[in-house]
């Protein structure tokens, strides 16, 4: 088996379910006669959140890249993020460090192509939302790809920021997104919302919402799987 290394720390819960869910899945896979080897460079949150705040991209490529090469150098073979809005920089790291990142956007879009969905709504950071990292594999593959209106989507960042990346899941919190989300899947047609940031799963699937939700972290953990075994 593959050793996996993860950028982590943006933020810690979403590592922590990486972690978990790495180890249980793969001792499960193979008959609890293996579990993986894992390697996190765990990312200084708040150092790594300036950089994107301010728009110092190269920085924060910079910065991810050194850790990106602390897992190759420990031998780790499986290389992620663990964070969608870290992929702002994706290209840059792969050729920075010419490590082959199994990427989060990819894995999603190509869940999205299997299902045969044609609209989806993405959720997540004001960055995912308002930028292209995310959308840009959809929209080659044919897919529309929907974002709520400014209003929602500051909400939406605001409650992620303060809430979710702290471990903070409030019902007040799930009922806002669930009404963005019935407001989108009526105004245009979304057959299937993207958890474009790993924070939300603690909060939103499949059965609490009204459309199927693409959870990044699931696909993108089969996908590491996949490649680790």
């Amino acid at each position: 088996m593959k050793k996996i290394g993860l950028v982590g720390g943006t933020g810690p819960e979403s590592t922590l379910m990486y972690y978990k869910e790495l180890n249980s899945r793969i001792d499960k896979i193979t008959n609890k006669t293996q579990m993986p080897d894992i390697v996190i460079e765990s990312v200084d949150f708040r150092k790594a959140w300036n950089f994107v705040s301010s728009e110092r991209y190269d920085l924060l490529k910079d910065y991810l890249a050194e850790k990106i090469k602390c897992l190759k150098n420990s031998g780790a073979e499986v290389i992620s993020l663990t964070a969608v809005t870290m992929h702002m920089v994706y290209e840059e790291l792969v050729k920075e460090t010419g490590v082959s990142l199994i990427s989060i956007p990819k894995s999603v879009c190509k869940e999205s192509k299997a299902k045969e969905y044609k609209k989806v709504l993405l959720l997540g950071t004001i960055f995912t939302m308002e930028q292209d990292y995310m959308k840009k594999d959809f929209r080659e593959a044919g897919i529309e790809v929907f974002v709520p209106d400014e209003d929602d989507r500051k909400l939406i960042a605001k409650r992620i920021l303060e809430e979710l990346e702290l471990g903070i899941v409030k019902e007040s919190t799930l009922k806002e997104f669930q009404s963005i989300i019935d407001k989108m899947r009526d105004q245009c047609g979304a057959e299937a919302v993207v958890l474009g940031c790993t924070e939300l799963p603690l909060l939103l699937n499949s059965n609490n919402c009204s459309i199927p939700c693409l959870d990044s972290v699931e696909i993108h953990i089969n996908d590491l799987i996949n490649e680790a075994l």
